[in-house]
């Protein structure tokens, strides 16, 4: 969750429309997979709490999601949710994922460290293991909001606000410099890499209406992949980089991207350009599909809807 410029903050972004619709009608959440091939779609999970954004496991047992500030572990075989044990102080936002081992987790959190002035507030992104434990900070400025990891484990991709604008950066998985690698007006938002590491795909403002666009891993040599009549954001590209899933919102957001919309996911085939799509219209938006969740063998993509109960 992000950009409180534009009214989506961590907490802001979806707790306030949220709070409304819970206050005058109750919210289901729906975890489901969508095979890419057929379209078939499957529900896993209905609940009224509010959870969020799925990540597949490395081993495809199981889906982490976000909610209310925690990590949790949805087996699928079992349908279990497990608690990843971190302390109370993690307030974690809906934009984690795994690291191409398996074995570590990025987390997007509110501060932890009680000796920081900012403890609690904003959003900076924290590395742990996957199975909990032993979190340590990677970046020192906020917000900062974790998207990809390149797939040789060293470097990570995320989202920052510095001096008023929202752009990309990298920064090295183990912690250090970070490095800015848009630098266009507008928001830049959602940067995921390419299997090989080429590239970093990433849903962009700068042509006036938000869009999927992809550049070299260092920045260089920015192209548009889309140009129709939705708003495109949070691009994922399959395990094996044949195809490119993303969020598409019925209606121009701006450079907002709400809770409780009318959205649908879209696939782009990497190797033809054809776009369709992959799901019907569904109520969602944040908290849908913000970080990667193919599962591993690119068969299937994991996401989160709504119902409204009146």
């Amino acid at each position: 969750m992000k950009h409180l410029l534009f009214s989506v903050a961590c907490i802001m972004s979806c707790s306030l429309p949220l709070q409304f619709l819970m206050a005058q009608q109750k919210i289901i959440s729906i975890l489901e997979t969508v095979e890419v091939s057929s379209g078939q779609r499957t529900v896993l999970c209905r609940d009224t709490s509010h959870f969020e954004a799925p990540n597949w496991s490395r081993d495809g047992k199981y889906l982490l999601l976000n909610k209310a500030g925690k990590l949790y572990q949805f087996q699928i075989d079992s349908k279990q949710w497990n608690t990843l044990p971190f302390g109370a102080g993690l307030k974690a936002n809906n934009d984690h994922g795994f690291s191409p081992n398996g074995e570590l987790l990025a987390i997007s959190s509110g501060i932890v460290e009680k000796d920081d002035p900012a403890f609690g507030k904003g959003s900076v992104i924290y590395i742990a293991d996957a199975q909990g434990g032993n979190l340590r900070r990677i970046t020192s400025l906020s917000p900062s909001y974790w998207h990809g990891w390149s797939p040789d484990g060293k470097t990570l991709a995320f989202v920052g606000q510095r001096n008023g604008e929202f752009d990309i950066y990298s920064i090295p998985a183990s912690g250090g410099t970070e490095k800015r690698l848009t630098n266009t007006p507008g928001l830049d938002d959602g940067p995921d890499y390419s299997p090989d590491g080429k590239y970093i795909y990433y849903n962009s403002y700068r042509s006036g209406k938000m869009e999927i666009w992809r550049m070299e891993a260092d920045g260089s040599n920015a192209e548009q992949l889309t140009d129709d009549g939705y708003a495109n954001w949070f691009p994922h590209p399959s395990p094996d980089g044949k195809q490119l899933v993303f969020l598409s919102f019925m209606e121009d957001q701006g450079q907002d991207h709400p809770f409780g919309k009318d959205v649908r996911l879209r696939i782009i085939d990497l190797e033809t350009g054809e776009t369709r799509n992959l799901t019907g219209i569904f109520f969602g938006g944040q908290g849908s599909i913000n970080v990667p969740s193919w599962s591993p063998d690119s068969r299937y993509v994991a996401f989160v809807r709504y119902e409204v109960i009146k």
